[in-house]
Parts: C-alpha cells; structure tokens; sequence
C-alpha cells in the first residue's frame, strides 16, 4: 500500500521544548522539514528521513491524526508507549473498587433471584458497550482518534447537547467517585489505626476530618506522576489490593458461616411504595458498581498507540544529522501509526477481556458470598462493615488489619486514574489559551487544588453514601445509553439491521431505566428524608 506526503503548513502552536529548532541551526535547517515533499528532490537528510518514514507507514498501514497536535502537552496524550497489559492494568483498576462492596446490599432489597439476574444482566451489557467505546475509539483507520469520552460526546451530540447530556454525569464519574474515595480510605485509615493501636493504646487519635486529610496528602503526592502511562505501575498495584481484598473479605465471611438468624427474603417493607424505593435503589447500587466507561477511550489512546523508531540520515562522519527536524515534522502532523492488519481496538479489547474476566471473579462471589452470610443483616455499607460488626471479637486483627490496608491501598491508587481526565480538562485551558505545555509548577498546582476540593466536599458532605442509588442513576446513560447512540451515529448501520435495532433499543431502554431510578430514588429521598449533616463525618464502619 502506498501513500503520499502532501504540503501541509505547520500548525499554529509552539513545539514542545525537545522538539525545537536550535538556536545554532542556520536558516535554511529552520525552514520547514514538509516544505517542497511533493517534488522529487530529496536530497537533503531531513527529506530522506521523512520520506523514509513516510514510505514505511505506507507499506505497514495508514495515519491516524489527533485531533489537536497541543494534545501532546496533556496528561491524556502526553505520553505514546503504552501497550495492552497497561490497557488491562488500567482497566481492571478502574472497573473494581469499594463500590463492589455494597452488591450485598442489592441483594438483600431485590432477593436472590432477581439479583443475580440484574447483575448478570448490566455485566453483559456494560461489557457490550465497553466494547462499542473500543471500536469507536478509531472508528476508521486512518481518520481521527477520539481520545476522550467528552470529545466524543460532543461530536455526536454537537457542543451543546454533548456538554448538556455528558458533563454532569462524567464528571461526577470522577470527581464524585474521588470524593467517594476520600470517605472511605480516610475512614479506612482511622479504622486501621484503631485496629493497629487496640483498645490500650495512650496515642492520641486523630479525628475523622484529619484522617481525610492524610488521606488527601498522599493521594495528591502521587498525583504528580505526570500522565497516564505513568501510573500504569500504580494501576497493577490497586488492581491487585482489589482482587486481594475482595477475595479476602468475602472467603473470611462464608467460612465464619452465616449469622444467627439470617434471612434471605427480600427486605419486607411496610408499604407498596417503600416496597418500590427499595427495588430502584438496588438497581441503583448494582449500575453504581458498574463505571470505567468515562475512561475507556482515554485508556486506550496511551496503551495502543505504537512507537517507531526513525532511521535518520547519517552525513560522511557516520553522525547523525535528523533528529529533532523529522520528528516535528511527524508531530506536527499529529499522526499516530495503526495499521489495517493490526487495528488499535484489537491488543486494547484483549486487555479488556482480560481485565473483565478478573472483575466477574471478584464482583460475584462478593455479591453472593456476603450475602449468603450477612443475608438481611447486611449493614448498608456492605461486607466490609459486616465483617467488622459480626467477626471483629473472632477474626484476627492480622486478617482485619490486612483486608483494610489492601482498601487503603486500592483506594489511593483507583483516585489516580478517575482525577486524570479532571486534570486533562484543567491543563487544557492553560494550553489551549497559551498555546504552550503547562509548566510543572501549575501542574503541580491544579492536582493539590482538586484535591482540596474534593477533601472540602467530603467533609461538608458526608452524607453521599446515601445517594448512591440516585448517583448511580444520573451516571447509567454514560455506561450504558449513551455508547449505544454513538455507534449509531457514528458508524451508520443500515436501517433495519440487528446492530441498528440492538442499538436504539438498548440506548431507550438505559436513558428510561436511568430517569427511572433518578425519580424513584429522589422520591425516596422525600419520603424517607435524608439525614444531612454537614461538615460533620461519621466515622467508616
């Protein structure tokens, strides 16, 4: 396969500081490297490079363009060398955490059979549209990458709408879900340091908001690991607490045996309507299991894009003589190589698989096992509080102690991963209206702010545990509606195929299911009342 490299003009933004020119260099190096490609004269080294490069991404497949070349300059699309295990690190990080603790909970208010159906259910159908976000991320080889969940939604549903219809709900996926993290592990802190220190201990304890705090400092000292490829080690390292600490917990719990006088009827309420708040808020709390889809697309542009290394002309000394030039020549082009052989959504959909295989071991005997042995006594923040209320005199403190620092751990490294695109959006102003990367000061600056941010919501609001049901709901079209639409706006299946009616009808039947359960649980809220204290957190349990 062939292809040619046209005249384009550089775009109009600074290079990156290791991409430009040399003070030293003579006018004639300093003209552009892509000037007169179209005649046959290719004399020069930086010529013979890039045509070198242009002939060999001809022969192995076809460009894929960024949308921005400033995109370099951000967290997202900072850095080009990841591959399909960090997609896998990434994903199954993201995809687990505390939330898979409160699937008990849904049991107990939907019983064992409707349960096990919804959560089987959402699975399949979170992983079909997780699956429709890879292919969508290059929809064509060779045209534009959508490397973020809110550039795609925009595209689709036009600036207005997109921001209308997908702002709130990615946000919140990861601005609420940082909040969220900050509640337990500083919870999570306070209650292994009472573990640690036992009922004898002289130390002064620290209060709830101070364990917070701690809590904010150390997440905000490993937020400024610069971009996603960066955390990648961090990602393993939260994925594999989640795994340890949700298998811990639930093995613990069925081996102690079931609780006195357990029962595994649905949670009886005094009314019909009691009766259908508590059904919506279980669906509610299984769809708020589910989340990672914000984050799909900015995954996968750091973990499938290749890198190639040039072959640069080399002068009669044997030195090299193309370096900086041909590389600003390709950059500037913002083009990412993917061939039609080997297409960026396949290594990417295998790390998924992977990710998701694991995530299944985990969220169902979770689900199952806590319910088995808390039944109808399940505490409403799940089988970690169970285990604390009913095996804390008969489990070791070494057990206790573990299973909680693994929550700690888990927590700090999942943070990371949900604040990038909150980071990316924030360097984006600076870059977009300074037309240069954002230096490491302001970086710095932006990531400790968030965090602020994000401690001063969780101890004014420490009340969000209960709005899980309506959370979840405002956030389902993310997981589940909206991907849906996009392939059908964006890839066009004939009217009347199976893939144009799955689409429509699995798209309807999320933004329904979604207003749903935000009206039913927002009902309940009125009903019930929601105990607001502000500025006034309890203690994890």
């Amino acid at each position: 396969m062939s292809s040619e490299v046209t005249s384009v003009p550089p775009p109009p933004v600074s290079a990156p500081p290791s991409q430009k020119q040399s003070p030293a260099a003579p006018a004639s190096s300093r003209a552009s490297p892509l000037r007169g490609m179209g005649t046959p004269n290719i004399a020069s080294p930086v010529r013979k490079a890039v045509a070198s490069v242009s002939g060999y991404l001809g022969e192995v497949g076809q460009m894929t363009r960024l949308a921005d070349p400033r995109d370099a300059w951000l967290p997202i699309t900072e850095s080009r060398s990841g591959n399909a295990y960090y997609a896998a690190f990434h994903s199954l990080s993201s995809g687990i955490g505390f939330q898979a603790l409160v699937l008990p909970v849904a049991f107990s208010l939907l019983g064992w059979t409707w349960a096990i159906i919804c959560l089987t259910v959402a699975f399949a159908w979170q992983l079909y549209t997780l699956w429709l976000l890879v292919k969508l991320h290059e929809p064509v080889a060779g045209g534009t990458r959508y490397s973020r969940y809110m550039y795609l939604a925009t595209t689709v549903f036009g600036e207005k709408w997109g921001k209308i219809l997908a702002l709130l709900p990615v946000m919140y996926l990861s601005a609420g879900t940082c909040t969220a993290l900050i509640i337990v592990g500083g919870g999570s802190m306070k209650l292994l340091f009472n573990i640690a220190c036992g009922e004898v201990c002289l130390a002064r304890p620290l209060t709830t908001v101070e364990w917070y705090l701690v809590f904010v400092c150390v997440a905000a000292l490993l937020s400024q690991l610069p971009n996603l490829n960066s955390i990648a080690g961090v990602s393993l390292v939260g994925a594999t607490a989640a795994v340890a600490y949700c298998t811990m917990i639930w093995v613990v719990s069925v081996a102690k045996g079931r609780v006195a006088g357990v029962s595994y009827d649905p949670v009886r309420a005094t009314d019909e309507e009691d009766g259908a708040i508590g059904i919506l808020n279980g669906l509610g709390i299984i769809a708020f299991a589910f989340r990672g889809h914000n984050l799909v697309l900015e995954i996968q542009v750091k973990s499938l894009s290749h890198s190639f290394r040039l072959h640069s002309a080399t002068d009669n000394d044997g030195k090299d003589k193309v370096t900086d030039e041909c590389m600003f020549a390709i950059n500037s082009q913002a083009t990412m190589p993917s061939t039609l052989k080997h297409p960026s959504h396949v290594p990417m959909w295998k790390g998924v698989k992977a990710a998701y295989v694991i995530i299944a071991l985990c969220l169902y005997p979770v689900a199952v096992g806590g319910f088995w042995a808390y039944g109808d006594q399940i505490p409403p923040n799940g089988i970690l509080s169970a285990l604390y209320k009913f095996h804390s005199q008969d489990v070791s403190r070494v057990v206790l102690g573990t299973a909680t620092l693994l929550v700690i751990v888990n927590c700090l490294t999942t943070y990371q991963i949900y604040a990038m695109p909150v980071f990316d959006n924030m360097e984006t102003g600076y870059v977009h209206k300074k037309n240069r990367p954002c230096p490491w000061w302001m970086r710095a600056g932006f990531r400790a702010l968030f965090g602020a941010i994000n401690l001063l919501i969780a101890v004014a609001l420490p009340f969000l545990s209960e709005l899980a049901g309506l959370l979840g709901g405002i956030s389902l079209p993310v997981t589940l509606a909206y991907p849906c639409f996009m392939w059908v706006a964006i890839m066009r299946p004939a009217k009347g195929t199976a893939m144009w009616y799955t689409n429509w009808g699995l798209g309807s039947l999320g933004m329904g299911l979604s207003f749903v359960l935000i009206v039913g649980n927002l009902w309940g809220l009125v009903e019930k009342g929601l105990h607001v204290k502000f500025f006034k957190p309890a203690d994890f349990q």
